[in-house]
């Protein structure tokens, strides 16, 4: 019997969602609540091929969870209420609470509400958006999903790090990782192409947000993010990995505060910091036409993705199944993939399929694919992610395994 399930992403002053048909995984709406809580408050629906555009002013979360179901019901997409059988949630911080995915209750919402301290960009909107849903919809069950569970996996000398150990008892500090609804589609995905449980992998989630994991047995045993997603590799507008000193002598050289720094760590570096520019194709764009600063961030970018997978390379003691690239640079960026594959290639074992890597992208009819030949020591792959459809399977079936409980949420 076929099911409704809603996905909610929200933000400070965003709430982004879809509505599917369940068990077909069929997507019939998706929207965006904008600019919640200012005068040009919007929002934007998509279904049927159409895109319909409103203004309205909308204050707060659960005056943007009203408007999304008056419209659902508007246009006929649900009966009322009830034909809605599960929410689930994208949480960015489980901290070590959590290691897999939960129906939400109090303890819960208590848990993911003490963690705002390791997630204050995203937690606050996230947390509205639960308790939005819960106020207008309490019957409902409610999932969260949070970006950390996967790497849980890791082991201790691999999330440490070598500072006092009571600021790990104490006040949590260790490297969670980040991405990990991407990481874990991505190796269940690798798992079933390859028919191997126990597989090995780099996976380079290379977005505007960046992150590479090392997965050993189809566990995570390394990933690049760490406490926050600042950490790792060069990203859009993300510094990654830097001698962290140089926020004591930036705050007495320009006279900033922590805060001040960490905005620009996190919202003026990476690539936006060196070129002025964070979208990849404005990058290849400017550097094609001879841009220094765009070819150097590019450069920069592509040596901390190869000293990852090398490193990576190394903890896996070479036993390696695949390298796989992922996310919206890694699946579309057919140079970036191509110079880092050569750069690779000589110790990994990789030959290049020039033609394969040149027909795949988000833009071409092949979407995914082998990009090394058959003959490669290494497979390498490219594999679109799909955060959403974890969090809609989780959703599902947490969903349905407390209706089969007859459980209550509270």
């Amino acid at each position: 019997m076929s099911e409704k399930y809603l996905i909610i992403n929200a933000g400070s002053s965003s709430l982004k969602f879809s509505l599917y048909v369940m068990p077909e995984q069929v997507e019939i709406i998706n929207g965006l609540v904008e600019k919640i809580g200012n005068n040009d408050s919007c929002y934007t629906l998509k279904f049927n091929n159409q895109k319909i555009e409103k203004d309205r002013i909308i204050n707060n979360h659960t005056e943007a969870v009203k408007v999304m179901l008056e419209e659902l019901i508007s246009y006929n997409l649900i009966d009322g209420v009830e034909d809605i059988k599960g929410i689930g949630h994208r949480v960015l911080h489980g901290g070590e609470f959590y290691s897999n995915s939960v129906i939400i209750d109090d303890d819960v919402l208590s848990n993911i509400k003490s963690l705002t301290k390791l997630g204050p960009l995203h937690h606050p909107g996230e947390i509205a958006g639960i308790e939005s849903m819960n106020e207008v919809l309490p019957t409902v069950p409610q999932v969260a999903v949070f970006d950390t569970a996967f790497h849980q996996t890791m082991p201790i000398e691999n999330y440490m790090y070598a500072v006092p150990y009571d600021w790990y008892e104490e006040n949590g500090v260790r490297k969670y990782g980040f991405h990990g609804t991407s990481h874990k589609y991505i190796t269940e995905k690798m798992q079933s192409i390859l028919n191997n449980d126990e597989i090995n992998l780099i996976i380079c989630h290379i977005g505007s947000g960046a992150s590479i994991s090392c997965i050993q047995n189809g566990k995570c045993i390394d990933t690049t993010m760490g406490l926050t997603p600042l950490d790792g590799l060069i990203m859009g507008t993300r510094s990654g990995t830097i001698d962290s000193s140089i926020i004591e002598y930036i705050s007495k050289e320009k006279n900033l505060s922590i805060e001040q720094i960490t905005s620009i760590l996190n919202k003026n570096s990476g690539l936006i910091g060196i070129a002025g520019k964070n979208d990849f194709r404005d990058l290849e764009n400017l550097a094609n036409n001879g841009d220094r600063k765009a070819q150097l961030a590019i450069q920069m970018m592509k040596k901390s993705i190869i000293k990852y997978i090398a490193q990576y390379y190394f903890e896996l003691g070479g036993n390696l199944d695949a390298i796989v690239f992922t996310a919206g640079i890694g699946e579309n960026a057919i140079n970036l993939r191509e110079d880092l594959v050569k750069s690779l290639s000589n110790i990994m074992g990789i030959e290049l399929d020039q033609e394969a890597n040149n027909n795949i992208s988000r833009y071409n009819s092949n979407q995914s694919g082998f990009i090394s030949k058959p003959e490669s020591k290494t497979k390498v792959i490219v594999l679109p992610t799909n955060e959403e459809y974890m969090i809609l399977k989780d959703t599902y079936n947490l969903s349905k395994q407390l209706k089969e409980k007859n459980i209550k949420r509270y």
